[in-house]
């Protein structure tokens, strides 16, 4: 089996008889290890002793009392976010059902790098054994901000922190041929370049072709299909749309913020004028296997799902909408 995504530290962690992930020592020393919680040479006594002990016993009860006599004050708010995150990460039984708690709770006060890393290697617990590597790619969507590419008709989107950099547009490396210059280029993620994923997988530096009726949003509704699946214990079909043709929504998610507020215009009966349209990127429908899962208020009705991108033409997905979203009477821990 090919291994991907080894920088997210899946391996430091347990998996429990039903494939959750259960929370280590050795997973709770990475974070504890970061350069933000190292003590510089200025550090406090305090500072130093707590870095020492958690590095030695990663478990061990911090008092509030013990940040606040922290001198620095950056560093009284870096220790009291890992903190929460550990604290939050040995409340429950494994990382799957910390998260479900976190996005149910509505009161998430974690930075969105933490956030962002539950979904990382949560997800690659969920695509274990996957061998598609457009699978993959799409996958980097749920905790990857992106950016989209121009290039001709085509819909490709890039790693925002890779492309983000003093270049605003990056070029592709399929483009190098016309000469432009830049100061990051990336590969278009293909059936030719595919196998280069493996070796590449923590660079995150592949484009991916979301461009409707291609491999990039069937592989995003796999990706969305496993997602549920993993989390709440609900087999779902998810087929990939290249337009709405006037459907009734009955019941929608939006996959990110930008596209919560156009269903919540199409819902109310509003028209999109060209501008907010060409900001829908990719639609989906989403049937359940079951129909007794499915509140009796929708019943019958498919939901649709809408990904679309900010006017900065960047993708800020939101994975927990799938999992707090969708019209359903029981949600099932992932345990």
């Amino acid at each position: 089996m090919k291994d991907f995504w080894i920088a997210c530290g899946h391996h430091l962690l347990d998996r429990n008889a039903s494939g959750g992930l259960v929370v280590t020592d050795e997973f709770l020393k990475a974070y504890f290890a970061r350069p933000e919680l190292m003590p510089p040479e200025e550090a406090c006594a305090v500072e130093r002793r707590l870095h020492r002990d958690m590095l030695a016993n990663p478990r061990r009860p911090v008092e509030a009392d013990e940040i606040a006599a922290m001198a620095d004050a950056d560093a009284r708010e870096n220790w009291q976010f890992v903190l929460s995150l550990r604290d939050l990460l040995l409340r429950h039984p494994t990382l799957e059902a910390a998260y479900l708690a976190l996005v149910r709770s509505g009161t998430n006060s974690l930075p969105p790098l933490f956030v962002n890393h539950l979904v990382h290697v949560i997800m690659r617990n969920a695509l274990d054994g996957c061998e598609d590597p457009f699978v993959l790619r799409a996958a980097e969507l749920f905790f990857r901000q992106q950016r989209i590419l121009p290039h001709e008709q085509a819909l490709l989107l890039g790693d925002e922190e890779i492309v983000g950099g003093r270049s605003p547009t990056p070029v592709l490396s399929l483009m190098s041929m016309l000469g432009a210059v830049t100061d990051a280029q990336l590969d278009v993620l293909s059936e030719e370049s595919a196998d280069a994923y493996w070796l590449r997988s923590d660079q995150f530096d592949m484009a991916l072709d979301l461009t409707g009726g291609g491999a990039g949003p069937a592989a995003l509704a796999q990706v969305i299909t496993r997602w549920i699946s993993h989390l709440l214990g609900i087999e779902v079909v998810v087929e990939p749309l290249t337009a709405l043709h006037n459907a009734k929504l009955a019941w929608y998610v939006g996959l990110d913020a930008e596209a919560t507020k156009l269903g919540d215009r199409l819902w109310r009966g509003e028209t999109l004028d060209e501008r907010d349209e060409g900001r829908v990127l990719a639609l989906f429908r989403l049937s359940f296997a079951d129909p007794g899962v499915v509140a009796d208020d929708v019943k019958g009705e498919p939901v649709y799902l809408i990904l679309a991108m900010m006017a900065d033409q960047k993708v800020r997905m939101k994975p927990q909408n799938l999992l707090t979203g969708l019209p359903i009477k029981h949600l099932e821990v992932a345990t």
